[in-house]
């Protein structure tokens, strides 16, 4: 089998077949000696982003690190507010835009940020994906996907996509539009393709799901070589998990990420959910930061162990969760996720589309200028939407012309939009921010 995802990683300079053998390395670390292996990595990171990274010894505000004098817990938690500042002043020495891969957060928490991983620690990240797959029998360089997620719409994004879904054997159903007319196709491709396995978000998942069970069909009746799906980016509640394992006709499973980080949870096959102890280092911490017992309910707090062009130490990714009390080290169980969740958005046509549609157009106009901090979109009516934004100067006329554009696009033309400059936006009682909230 000619192996063309491997090959597409290794021509980007992702050095994948040493990332491989190196998370290989660390799996084989035994239980006993895991507690070690984990302080010297903690260690190891901090000491070196304090050296080399200004924005992170401004942060700490000392230069050296050392664990017996002031402790872990001693370390600042990094917010994303904290990591809107131009991307080249958070890049660490030895580091530029050129030499690492770059992405933006999808803000769907309402702070969206670009950021950074250099070569090594993205390749990886793709190790520890492709090993979690494997557990379900999926295999990136041979495996067919069916994917349901979102794609640029200009010209040259939308090419870039197309191909690196060529490369990674995946045909992609754009999310914007899930109306009835639109999952008819979306059900053609089922019947005439062999895909091995569906990921994508898991809103736009559920809602095909929903369409197959009004026509009282399982899926694998027209497409049997189906095996496992993969949802990820949303909470799946338990009676969208059934509706799907009926009518999809195959297990499904629940994907925990961050773009900026790695897989952070992800369910195995004795249906835990099992957090990535190889890449990442996860806190529930309190209030005032400190950490909780397992089986308490705090804030998800994240250290990429392996990212050396950009700190992510004791990183406060927006969620609550709850650690299972029969979590180790080694194998920590996500007992329960609080938040994550996206409402659907009704248009005047009868057009569906899940709130992350939102993200995506703010996603592809929010500049790396950090101007906007947070945002969240409200309907009000079919036709009518209001944006909160918090931002250092107020939207230009242009920028919300760019906007209006790329919602006509991704959307539909003829909505209507409000924009409302806050000093502060309403939170949850449990500190998040609904990105996309629907009042119909």
């Amino acid at each position: 089998m000619f192996n063309l995802f491997h090959l597409s990683l290794k021509l980007s300079g992702f050095p994948i077949a040493k990332a491989q053998a190196d998370f290989e390395k660390i799996l084989q670390i035994s239980e006993t000696d895991y507690p070690d292996y984990l302080e010297t990595k903690k260690r190891e990171i901090v000491e070196f982003h304090l050296k080399n990274n200004t924005f992170y010894q401004n942060l700490v505000g000392k230069e050296s690190f050392d664990p017996e004098v002031s402790g872990w817990n001693d370390l600042p938690v990094l917010t994303k507010k904290d990591l809107q500042k131009t991307l080249k002043d958070r890049l660490s020495k030895g580091y530029s835009e050129k030499t690492v891969f770059v992405n933006k957060t999808s803000g769907s928490s309402g702070d969206p940020f670009v950021f950074a991983k250099d070569k090594e620690a993205h390749a990886i990240t793709w190790a520890s994906i492709i090993h979690r797959f494997g557990w379900y029998d999926v295999d990136f360089n041979s495996s067919y996907q069916a994917r349901f997620y979102g794609i640029p719409l200009d010209f040259i994004g939308y090419r870039k996509e197309r191909l690196k879904d060529f490369l990674s054997k995946r045909y992609r159903f754009p999310i914007f539009d899930l109306s009835d007319n639109v999952l008819d196709g979306v059900f053609k491709h089922f019947k005439s393709k062999k895909f091995d396995y569906i990921n994508g978000y898991t809103s736009s998942i559920v809602l095909f799901g929903k369409y197959l069970q009004a026509r009282n069909i399982v899926l694998t009746d027209v497409c049997p070589t189906l095996k496992v799906c993969m949802v990820t980016s949303e909470m799946l509640f338990e009676e969208d998990k059934i509706l799907l394992e009926k009518h999809l006709g195959i297990p499904v499973v629940n994907e925990y990420g961050a773009s900026e980080l790695d897989l952070i949870a992800f369910q195995n096959n004795k249906d835990e959910w099992q957090v990535n102890s190889e890449t990442l280092f996860v806190e529930i911490l309190d209030e005032n930061n400190q950490p909780l017992p397992y089986g308490k309910e705090g804030k998800v707090v994240i250290t990429s162990l392996y990212n050396k062009a950009h700190p992510f130490i004791r990183y406060e990714i927006g969620d609550v969760g709850i650690l299972d009390e029969k979590s180790t080290l080694k194998k920590p169980i996500l007992k329960k996720l609080i938040g994550r969740t996206s409402d659907v958005a009704l248009l005047p046509s009868g057009k569906k589309s899940p709130g992350l549609t939102f993200y995506y157009v703010t996603k592809s106009i929010i500049e790396d200028d950090g101007n906007v901090k947070e945002f969240i979109v409200r309907q009000t009516k079919l036709d009518s939407f209001e944006i909160d934004y918090v931002s250092s100067i107020e939207l230009t006329s242009k920028q919300i012309q760019e906007i209006e554009k790329a919602i006509a696009n991704y959307l539909e033309p003829g909505l209507h939009f409000t924009y409302n400059r806050k000093e502060v936006l309403e939170r949850t009682k449990r500190g998040k921010l609904k990105q996309f909230q629907s009042m119909l």
